[in-house]
């Protein structure tokens, strides 16, 4: 039982690194809490609680955790601070020992985290651990966010089965798992109802979505797209053995999916994807990028890539450059790779050194920037629909099209949250976004 004293005229502070699937699951978090009635710390204000939900996906991003725990803790003196997400969960004894640290709350915890809060006093020596061994994670828990713009993200899936052999994110999620289809419609319904009109569907591996249900992915995306009230759904990022012809098919002709992809490739060359564990080839790929084409030429496709991984030589890196200039795609994301404790990748024996890693990468950057400037240069002139974004700068108010330009207007509140057709005029000043005049 809860005793709902302990949080009477409580504040709390949320600080959340990594992906968007940790700033859903926050989200919950914070609306758990404010069930119990505890408010949310404005700027400036000084938290009774703190939840920091991290993430471990490189060892930068362990480093950045530990700098944020540190800093939450001056911010806030005093106040009880919890601690979860995936580097919680890999590492919950080297977390409980951060300076400030009262809590740590593994993956299948972290969402219930009220049970654990107990009478909020600060522990004097190293923080309370409460983890569940990976293979023991079972639990999917729902989780919805609003960012600071108009964007909803819905968590549709959790875990992953791949094991690739450079990633720890298995360990730190557990198995894959999901809600069910009417639990994701549902919780559409509700973001319409309170007047959200884009969704992004979020996880670790949401292709493979149904494996605890025996749904599947087109059935979800078909079942969303009854939803009323929802203007556009965008696909987070998804495998490329698991986007199906037959997926991209229904996005090309649904009512409110947009032709926006991110598909992670990692890497051009096939033989660092066979050691990478990955479980498609450069040829698979392409197909997936020329399908997407042809039946939406104007689709944004993202790619993620990883350089520097152990295997890839010089020639494995030229592959790689030459396969990623060749495809038809809007832009990348360019990972440095990082060692990560107890992966099958520390097996592999060519190891690349931190100067040659720095060089590639600026080599797939610049690749992208020509591709990304290409991409919008070629829909100057055209006709599309815009939803504007609450966020201004400098006067300025900016949105998003279907297919994911970023667009800017001086700002106008009406316009938030509102979606309006336009035409886009050309570049703002300093090339980061095209100008749109409103036609209707």
């Amino acid at each position: 039982m809860i005793d709902k004293t302990v949080f009477e005229n409580k504040i709390a502070a949320y600080y959340t690194l990594g992906c968007k699937l940790n700033f859903a699951e926050t989200s919950t978090i914070g609306k758990v809490l404010a069930e119990q009635g505890v408010r949310k710390a404005r700027p400036g204000e000084k938290a009774d609680i703190c939840v920091v939900n991290t993430c471990s996906v490189t060892e930068l991003a362990d480093k950045k955790c530990r700098q944020a725990i540190r800093r939450i803790g001056k911010q806030h003196p005093g106040a009880f601070i919890v601690v979860t997400g995936c580097y919680a969960q890999l590492k919950p004894e080297e977390v409980s020992h951060i300076e400030g640290v009262d809590l740590v709350l593994g993956a299948e915890q972290k969402l219930d985290l009220l049970m654990y809060l107990d009478d909020l006093k600060k522990r004097e020596e190293g923080g309370a651990i409460i983890a569940s061994r990976t293979k023991d994670i079972r639990t999917f828990s729902p989780s919805c966010s609003a960012d600071d713009r108009t964007r909803h993200f819905l968590k549709v899936q959790d875990g992953c089965d791949y094991f690739c052999s450079y990633c720890t994110i298995p360990f730190a999620r557990g198995r894959s798992r999901n809600g069910t289809i009417a639990s994701m419609v549902k919780q559409a319904e509700e973001v319409a109802s309170n007047g959200g009109k884009e969704i992004v569907l979020t996880g670790v591996n949401i292709g493979d979505f149904g494996k605890s249900t025996g749904e599947t992915f087109i059935d979800l995306i078909r079942a969303l797209d009854e939803v009323e009230g929802i203007v556009r759904y965008r696909i987070s990022s998804i495998e490329p053995n698991l986007i199906t012809d037959e997926a991209i098919d229904f996005v090309a002709c649904s009512r409110r999916f947009a032709p926006h992809f991110h598909i992670p490739l990692q890497s051009g060359s096939d033989e660092v994807l066979k050691l990478m564990r990955r479980r498609y080839d450069t040829t698979l790929f392409r197909h997936k990028i020329e399908k997407i084409k042809e039946v939406m030429p104007h689709a944004f496709i993202g790619v993620d890539v990883i350089v520097g991984t152990r295997g890839e030589t010089d020639t494995c890196f030229e592959e790689a450059r030459t396969f990623i200039e060749s495809l038809d795609i809007s832009q990348l994301h360019v990972f440095s790779y990082s060692e990560r404790p107890g992966t099958q990748a520390l097996k592999i024996d060519h190891v690349v050194d931190p100067k040659t890693k720095h060089a590639r990468s600026q080599q797939l950057l610049d690749i992208s920037d020509r591709k990304l400037h290409a991409f919008y240069e070629a829909h100057i002139g055209q006709k599309a629909n815009v939803l504007f974004e609450q966020t201004r700068k400098g006067g300025m108010m900016h949105g998003f099209t279907e297919n994911y330009i970023k667009v800017e207007i001086p700002y106008d509140h009406s316009l938030v949250n509102e979606t309006r057709q336009v035409i886009l005029e050309g570049w703002n000043e300093d090339k980061t976004a095209l100008v749109v005049k409103i036609i209707e």
